[in-house]
């Protein structure tokens, strides 16, 4: 069941960074959930080394290190995805 709570965190944070992120975004849904869930966990270890392991009711500051981090992830791995994408554009294209 962990496992499935961490796809839906992801894929959340995943759409959520990219809807904040200015521009078109080009990476697949799949590569975008992976990217939120990679962002939930570095935002969890940041908000445990910031002392906000634990807190009552809604962790509001470790949601905010968890989106920050999605964020972050997800614009640089789209950045890598496009630059990957256009060199086999151009590959084909002079071939």
């Amino acid at each position: 069941m962990g496992w499935l709570w961490a796809i839906i965190v992801g894929f959340v944070l995943g759409i959520i960074a990219k809807a904040v992120i200015p521009g078109k975004q080009h990476s697949p849904l799949w590569l975008t959930t992976i990217c939120g869930m990679l962002g939930a966990i570095v935002g969890n270890a940041v908000a445990r080394a910031a002392g906000v392991a634990a807190t009552r009711g809604i962790d509001w500051t470790r949601h905010i290190f968890q989106l920050v981090a999605a964020i972050i992830i997800v614009g640089a791995v789209d950045a890598l995805y496009m630059a990957t994408l256009g060199k086999r554009k151009a590959q084909r294209t002079s071939a």
